[in-house]
């Protein structure tokens, strides 16, 4: 993304303000010759999802650029709260999208996506994991997300229903980060996405979860309440929940909303 100078974004501020004065609409929002950015906070699991998108988003709309945030739900909530400007918000769990919620941050939530867990290993499957059992091994290098983190939540639903006690060398704030201890070799396993281990390719290999003890995140999408650009964030989020979003969605291995 290029830096843009204080005085392009003074004019850039002042084009944007003339445009929603006229009632043009997102599609002829770089027609004067100038860049609008829009900013999407989305959970690191939608990273590859989400740049596909907007690859296709930016195609359609002239002088529009998207701008990504990828962190764990929680840690962009905690932006938001904060004061951090965005323009979209998409959690990969209900319960951090209900905090900016209730603090009036963002609009109304549309449930876009489901995802469920699955265990990631090095290529080779060193430790030799071939179920959710093995996690309690001795000496198992085990990876998780926090339990703040919508990943690390889930595993301890998982753990919960497996009637297990999980015992992490370390707890990330973000799948991403389990993920790349683990390709890496400096973890033997880790409880990551579904979707996670597709995008992966090489890096890792996966052993599913059983249906009877996995956990399914459902995920949610607003505009946020202080956006600049409500048009455009509203475009992107129907962009998302139509079927060129939810294609997407579905080939990187996430499962319809209910």
């Amino acid at each position: 993304m290029k830096k843009t100078s204080a005085l392009a974004v003074t004019a850039l501020v002042a084009l944007a303000a003339a445009a929603c004065g006229s009632g043009g609409d997102e599609s002829d929002a770089g027609a004067d010759g100038g860049t609008t950015t829009i900013t999407v906070f989305a959970a690191a699991s939608l990273t590859s999802t989400f740049e596909e998108l907007a690859t296709d988003f930016e195609a359609e709309n002239d002088g529009v650029e998207i701008q990504f945030n990828f962190a764990g739900s929680s840690d962009l909530v905690a932006q938001l709260q904060e004061g951090a400007p965005a323009d979209v918000l998409a959690t990969a769990d209900e319960a951090n999208m209900d905090k900016a919620t209730a603090d009036d941050l963002v609009g109304t939530p549309t449930l876009f996506a489901s995802n469920t867990l699955e265990i990631a290993v090095p290529p080779g499957n060193p430790a030799g994991i071939t179920s959710v059992d093995d996690l309690t091994a001795d000496g198992l290098n085990l990876v998780l997300c926090a339990p703040e983190v919508p990943c690390g939540a889930a595993a301890e639903a998982v753990a919960e229903a497996a009637d297990l006690d999980l015992s992490p060398v370390s707890e990330e704030q973000s799948v991403t980060d389990v993920l790349a201890k683990v390709g890496t070799g400096e973890a033997d396993a880790g409880l990551v996405y579904v979707t996670d281990v597709i995008a992966a390719g090489d890096d890792v290999e996966g052993v599913e979860v059983p249906d009877d003890v996995n956990a399914v995140n459902l995920y949610p999408v607003a505009t946020v309440a202080e956006s600049e650009e409500a048009d455009l964030a509203q475009a992107f989020v129907d962009l998302i929940l139509a079927p060129t979003g939810q294609d997407a969605l579905a080939d990187a291995g996430f499962a319809p909303a209910p």
